[in-house]
């Protein structure tokens, strides 16, 4: 953090002269005095975000650049499949905890219902194949691009219709979270 701060300085400074401003327009710019941008630009003055926020906007700069961030790590999940009874499944979340992604490939002759129940809620999308999901009373089949979300307090099962094998994404939480959608911006 302090490696951050440090640099910050330098980097006002050549963001200034990149653009050939004064600091002078930059105070007229942001509100803030020409002897605070050069102590701030010679390291004599520790940037602060009210500082920050307005220099940001006059360079036209996000603050991650203007202060030289550090880079976000690797974003990718490096998932490792498991075969469990048959079942192929693939974590999409890497820290275990109360909600976990999953993706599974379930096969053909995983068609025989043996229900169970457990707390939390699971939704479950069908990403190719037939699914037969079966909740309480209901016994429903499931195409590729639909859904189902559910309290697995309730007997429940899942698994192929018998004609082939079956793709979905598994969500698993804790009772009483439930999957919610955002609504499309504009709508």
């Amino acid at each position: 953090m302090n490696d951050v701060l440090r640099d910050v300085g330098p980097r006002l400074r050549a963001f200034r002269h990149a653009r050939s401003l004064t600091l002078e327009e930059v105070a007229v710019r942001t509100g803030i005095s020409s002897s605070t941008s050069s102590r701030l630009e010679s390291g004599g003055r520790r940037p602060t975000l009210e500082l920050l926020l307005p220099l940001s906007q006059c360079y036209e700069l996000p603050l991650d650049e203007l202060v030289g961030a550090p880079s976000v790590g690797d974003p990718r999940v490096h998932p490792r499949p498991v075969r469990r009874k048959g079942v192929i499944v693939v974590p999409l979340t890497h820290l275990p905890g109360p909600r976990q992604a999953l993706k599974m490939i379930l096969p053909s002759d995983h068609s025989t219902p043996v229900t169970t129940r457990h707390e939390g809620v699971e939704w479950l999308y069908v990403l190719s194949g037939r699914l037969r999901l079966i909740v309480g009373d209901h016994d429903v089949i499931l195409e590729p691009g639909q859904a189902a979300e559910f309290d697995t307090r309730a007997e429940h099962w899942f698994g192929s219709t018998g004609n082939g094998p079956v793709e979905i994404l598994s969500l698993l939480g804790r009772h009483g979270e439930r999957v919610h959608l955002a609504e499309p911006a504009g709508e």
